[in-house]
């Protein structure tokens, strides 16, 4: 009876030690396991790797993207990944340590902005006509130490997105060529989806009252080329950076001269300069977003890459169109 009894046990464990990874595990490994840096890597992955890829965003929801690094936690479960998606352009001054830090043979890396031809940073007049040189020498090293002399910026024309896009499509097929088609279906997808969103806004940008936006900072230089725009930025290229007395006093003077009617901010950088704008020229604010990172808040509203273009469409129209 007891003998029974154990050969019963000993029945159930060896099918539990058995069964459970089968039915657990098998399905996680048969998906790619995919890293993105910030939110629009993320997002972009996920139109294209569909339900064969476990994507992880790094730069946790709510956190700006310029200030994050990767945690020893994070480069450990790496070694074990299957592709890792960067935009590139310096944008994630991070990426060089930890490419080192990690040894994974298998690893697919995709600098997603290869192939495009970046923007150089903005230079704002002062930097040539204020008089205060060691001022604007610190300033400019302060800028280079975020990103260096290009603008990383690309997603915000949904023509690089795409551009983007089919690198990050190309790194899938690398990966996992059995699913090529998948990829390709995906891809093809979500780049016509882009194709109308750069549509829409060449149509509905395209007969304005004004072109001339004043920004939190400079993110959005590649939007602006793209639709004939005037970009006019509080900050640099990082929205940390601090803008000197005489730089408020230049965008105060530009922001009365062309009857600006909208300070832009940002929704993960504090509104405070945005504001302080707005009261001395009589202006109002408005979000218009740079993508770097979307809020948790964001993120529980279903909002992704093309809704929230959507929303920065409808801010920069009710701006120029007043």
């Amino acid at each position: 009876m007891v003998s029974g009894i154990i050969l019963t046990m000993i029945f159930a464990v060896g099918c539990t030690k058995e069964n459970t990874p089968s039915s657990q595990g098998e399905p996680e490994e048969e998906k790619l396991k995919v890293y993105a840096s910030f939110y629009p890597m993320y997002d972009f992955a996920a139109n294209i790797g569909g339900e064969q890829a476990e994507i992880q965003l790094m730069v946790p929801p709510g956190v700006e993207a310029h200030d994050w690094e990767p945690t020893a936690k994070l480069m450990a479960e790496m070694e074990k990944a299957d592709i890792f998606i960067y935009n590139g352009l310096e944008m994630e001054p991070w990426v060089e340590k930890l490419l080192a830090a990690i040894s994974n043979d298998k690893l697919v890396v995709v600098e997603a902005s290869s192939g495009i031809a970046p923007l150089k940073a903005e230079e704002h007049e002062e930097d040539h006509d204020h008089e205060d040189d060691e001022d604007h020498e610190h300033e400019d090293e302060d800028e280079d130490h975020h990103h260096g002399e290009n603008d990383p910026h690309v997603w915000l024309s949904p023509i690089h997105a795409m551009k983007q896009a089919e690198n990050i499509k190309n790194a899938f097929v690398q990966a996992d060529s059995a699913n090529q088609d998948y990829y390709e279906e995906n891809y093809q997808d979500f780049a016509e989806k882009l194709r109308a969103l750069d549509e829409k806004f060449m149509e509905e940008l395209g007969n304005l009252k004004r072109n001339e936006i004043v920004t939190a900072h400079a993110a959005f230089g590649y939007l602006a080329d793209r639709y004939g725009l005037e970009q006019v930025a509080i900050r640099g290229l990082s929205p940390q950076e601090e803008p000197s007395a005489a730089r408020m006093a230049e965008i105060t003077k530009f922001a009365r001269e062309h009857d600006v009617k909208y300070i832009f901010f940002e929704t993960l950088t504090s509104p405070k300069l945005a504001e302080v704008l707005a009261r001395e020229v009589g202006a109002q604010t408005a979000v218009l977003n740079p993508i770097e990172g979307l809020s948790q808040e964001e993120l529980s509203a279903g909002k992704n890459y093309i809704t929230i273009m959507e929303d920065n469409l409808t801010a920069l129209k009710k701006a120029l169109g007043e």
